[in-house]
């Protein structure tokens, strides 16, 4: 113990940088059952990650457009270990039944992890967009603002697409000068691209590697939809959600939307 700092003289400096007792006041149950808290936490516990992911794609847009690729992908390699987190979130509900659910369902109301405005963030710079979804947030000003913001940005998609334009790859000037704000539509252009940066996979080919880490980020992302169709299906069937939505067929269906779908696609080329 000798050395061991255990005296100070206002707030403990952990808790200081952590803010562990504000965290920690977060979690107000609205039902007795005690299963309801790990419900909570682990939708507390998404959240940070979902804010996570968004800090690091954000991140990932400014290297881009510095053009540092390596800093990008590193970014990216960041970004698939923090999705594997979240996908291991899940394994925090895996002991909820449909029984286990329905004791405190009822106090949920209208609240759905569909209305998570973090998660929206995160779709729109993984290039999902969707107008429709901001609607839910009108009412929130400031919440509803930012996501109009991030739904009329770029996203991670376009600023690659534009990296490979600087570096002379023939991308169409509607596909680089199009609405962000709309759903992106895959381009046979961009599509070539990516399989003449994939005839040269040498580890040190940056776009290749920037490819890869793109690819592992896109595969991370699908495996945490799935995770969260198989759970809700686990719990609710095909009932409807609490949020209005149809529940477990909307959830298949947003797993259609394809995120960087030219990369997927180029695969049957090479």
């Amino acid at each position: 113990m000798s050395g061991l700092i255990l005296e100070f003289p206002d707030q403990v400096p952990y808790d200081a940088y952590v803010h562990a007792s504000t965290l920690h006041s977060l979690q107000q149950p609205l039902s007795k059952d005690p299963g309801e808290m790990s419900f909570l936490m682990v939708s507390q516990v998404m959240e940070l990650w979902f804010g996570l992911a968004r800090h690091e794609l954000r991140d990932t847009q400014r290297l881009l457009r510095e053009d540092d690729v390596w800093g990008a992908v590193a970014t990216l390699r960041r970004i698939k270990l923090h999705l594997d987190g979240l996908i291991a979130a899940w394994n925090g509900l895996r002991w909820m039944t449909p029984s286990d659910f329905n004791r405190f369902r009822g106090q949920l109301g209208e609240a759905s992890g569909f209305q998570s405005a973090m998660y929206r963030h995160l779709e729109f710079l993984l290039g999902l967009k969707s107008e429709s979804l901001i609607r839910p947030f009108k009412r929130q000003a400031e919440l509803y603002d930012d996501l109009a913001v991030a739904l009329a940005a770029p996203s991670v998609w376009d600023d690659v697409i534009a990296m490979l334009a600087r570096r002379g790859f023939d991308i169409p000037a509607d596909v680089l000068t199009r609405d962000h704000a709309r759903e992106y539509e895959p381009s046979p252009a961009v599509e070539q691209a990516w399989v003449e940066i994939y005839r040269d996979d040498r580890g040190d080919n940056p776009l290749y590697v920037l490819g890869e880490a793109l690819t592992d980020v896109a595969e991370a992302f699908g495996d945490w939809r799935y995770k969260h169709l198989t759970a809700v299906q686990r719990t609710m069937g095909n009932k409807p959600g609490s949020g209005g939505s149809s529940g477990a067929a909307w959830l298949t269906r947003s797993m259609a939307r394809v995120v960087f779908p030219e990369l997927w696609s180029a695969r049957t080329v090479i």
